[in-house]
This record gives structure tokens, sequence and C-alpha cells, in this order.
């Protein structure tokens, strides 16, 4: 049996869930992220991102590029609530699928020619679903690999569905070239530069053990793979029914600590009311980050009684990463939850025992409300605007 894999991604998913409670906003710039001489941007617009704004840049440099942007602060509740709508779909197509992040899922398709009449036929009609059911649009890559179509989804956003038969995958990489291969950055390019490396094909001209002197032994490895379509395996993932995980890659690297916290705390907001849609409690939590140079480090801590709310998440991330964070740029952050069992039994035992269960119990009435369309907010963010 033939292996097939969809990649889907949301298009620039949190704007996007702003435009649809906010149609004034469409068509105009919009970016996420708070106000504030030391504030990041989450993520903006399609419309924002031609003035040269993306994830992660300052705010005070995405408003000087775009001083007519629409600026909202964003709200993690909802789009995890259009997250799972999303999801839910996927789950009624694909017999598997890996939930990424809050606006991406791997989706095994192997074996699906029994149920659709090709890829193009299932993909088409879970973009249909989503968008008639949703209100969204999302891109969809299919391939051979979880690799490739990553890359094949990011191809023709937004809204796009890339399709690549098995045997061309090589092929692939090299429409796609070597500035837009996902998992190369700015550092890496530019070291190539230094070596005359500047297509897909020249890279392919290095041998595994020349890259690793040349990169590093894991980028080495990487960069030998991906240039030939193979997949990395850079990404995995556990069945949702024992852990819960979400994790982000950036291009830049992360470098400043309110980028880095600002995306832990969207990570410990997105982990936590997944938990909380599932009606799961965590023992464990952990961070995983990577590197520019593709080395990957991981931490966990399982504190004495259970992680019941998306503020103890941010704490427990936010001092796991500085604990483990051994400077530079940021390639990648995860947050996950582990050691996972049913939240409803513990609530029903301690229901108000501390104030971490009173603000789970809160975090899950808000969700609740959120649900039906009332877009409640806490008075408070959990991370206060820096001035």
């Amino acid at each position: 049996m033939k292996p097939l894999f969809f990649h889907v991604d949301l298009d620039a998913f949190f704007a996007a869930v702003e435009v649809l409670d906010h149609p004034e906003y469409k068509g105009k710039p919009l970016i996420i992220g708070h106000r504030g001489p030391r504030s990041v941007v989450s993520t903006c617009s399609y419309e924002a991102r031609k003035y040269g704004v993306h994830s992660a840049m300052p705010m005070e440099t995405a408003l000087r590029l775009c001083p007519h942007a629409i600026t909202v602060p964003g709200n993690m509740r909802r789009y995890s609530e259009k997250s799972k709508e999303v999801m839910s779909i996927i789950k009624d197509i694909a017999p598997e699928y890996i939930q990424a992040s809050i606006d991406e899922a791997y989706l095994d398709m192997t074996g699906t020619n029994l149920i659709y009449s090709s890829p193009r036929e299932a993909a088409i009609l879970l973009k249909e679903r989503v968008r008639k059911e949703t209100g969204l649009t999302i891109s969809v890559g299919a391939a051979s690999s979880r690799f490739i179509a990553k890359l094949a989804s990011d191809y023709r956003k937004p809204d796009g569905l890339t399709i690549v038969p098995e045997g061309l995958e090589c092929d692939f990489v090299d429409t796609v070239g070597l500035k837009k291969l996902w998992g190369v950055g700015k550092a890496t390019l530019d070291r190539m530069e230094r070596y005359n490396i500047r297509t897909t094909q020249d890279l392919r001209q290095y041998s595994e053990e020349r890259l690793g002197q040349l990169f590093g032994q894991a980028a080495g490895s990487y960069l030998y793979k991906v240039c030939r379509g193979q997949d990395p395996g850079i990404y995995s993932g556990e069945n949702k029914s024992h852990s819960i995980s979400a994790e982000r890659t950036f291009f830049p690297d992360l470098i400043q600590k309110e980028a880095i916290e600002l995306y832990l705390l969207e990570l410990s907001q997105e982990v936590t009311f997944r938990s909380l849609d599932e009606h799961f409690v965590a023992r464990t939590i952990g961070i995983k980050i990577r590197y520019p140079d593709f080395t990957t480090v991981s931490i966990q801590t399982t504190p004495q009684d259970g992680i019941y709310n998306s503020s103890e998440v941010f704490e427990k991330a936010k001092n796991l990463f500085w604990q483990k964070y051994k400077g530079g740029g940021v390639r990648l952050l995860g947050v996950g939850l582990y050691q996972m069992y049913s939240g409803d039994d513990i609530e029903q035992e301690e229901l108000f025992k501390d104030d971490e269960k009173k603000k789970r119990s809160l975090e899950r009435v808000i969700l609740g409300i959120n649900k039906k369309g009332a877009g409640l907010k806490r008075a408070s963010s959990l991370l206060k605007e820096k001035d």
C-alpha cells in the first residue's frame, strides 16, 4: 500500500478568525499583538505581509513599515475553538491524523483510495467542508511523506492545493528552490553562499559526511535528505490520547526574550485549551527547543499536583525554557502536556481544592461561553504588556 500524507495549514489563521468575527477588517492590513515598545508581532494578515511585516517582528518595526495597520491583542480561546471545528472535519475525512499545532495537521491518508477516487477529490472535499462549515480557508499539500506534504501546502498559499506524485519529490524540491526549502533559514543560506551552494542541485553534489563537516552533524544530515526530497523525520508526534503538544517553527529565528515568551504563552494556552476540550489533566509538562544548527533539546517536569490551567502551564514552560536555553537563535519551540488522565474525574473529587483548579474551572466556563459566540475574555491577560 503506497503511503499518502496530507499537510493541512490554515491560512493566516489568527488574522482570518479576527476577520471572520469582524468583517470590517477584511482586505485591510491586520496585526495580531499588543502595541508597546517591547511587544512583538504574533502573526498578521496577508495584506500586512505585503509591507514586510512578519511574525516575531518588534511591533514598533511593524508599525513603521505599515503605520495604518489595525492591531488587535488576539484571543487564544477563540482561535482554539475554531481550530477544534477544523480538526473535527479532518477527523471525519482522515483515518488518522496528528494535530501539530493550532493551525496545522498531518493526515495519514494511506489506503483511502478505497474511499475517495483520488487524493485531489479528498483534498477538495476537505477544503470545501472547512470553508462552508467554518468560514476559513486551508492550504493542502499531498505527498508520499509528511515533509514533502508540508512543503507542498506552502507552495500555493493561500487557499492552495498541491499534489506531488510519488517519484517526483526531488523534482518538486528543485522547483521550490533552496531559498524556500522548509527548514533552511537565512544563516544557513549565507553559509551556503560561501561554498557556492546556490541551488538544491548544488547541494546534492555534497556527501552527507561533507555536509556534516560544513554545517554540523544534525544540520548536515537534514540538508542531505531534504535536497533529495527525502523526509528527514524532523516532525514527531504522539497520539493525542497520550499527549497534547504544539510546536512552531520560526523564520527568521527567535532572538528577543519578549518574542520567545510570547510564543511560549501562545503554545501554553493552545495545549491547555485543547486539554479542556478533551477533558484531560496532565501530570507532566515539557518543552522542546531547536536551534539553527538543528540541534534539538527537551526538558520535562512533573509537579506534585496536576497541571490545571494555562497560566500554570506558561509559568512552568517559561521556567523550563530559561533553565535549558543555551543562548542564540531559536528555530523551533514546542510545549507538550504528558501523562494525561481524565480531568472530569479529578474535578469531581477536588473541584475547588486550590486556586489552580479554580482557574481551570473558570477557563472551562469561558471556553463554553465563547463556543456560544459571546466572545468573553478575562479582565487581565496572562502576559501583561511591558512598557
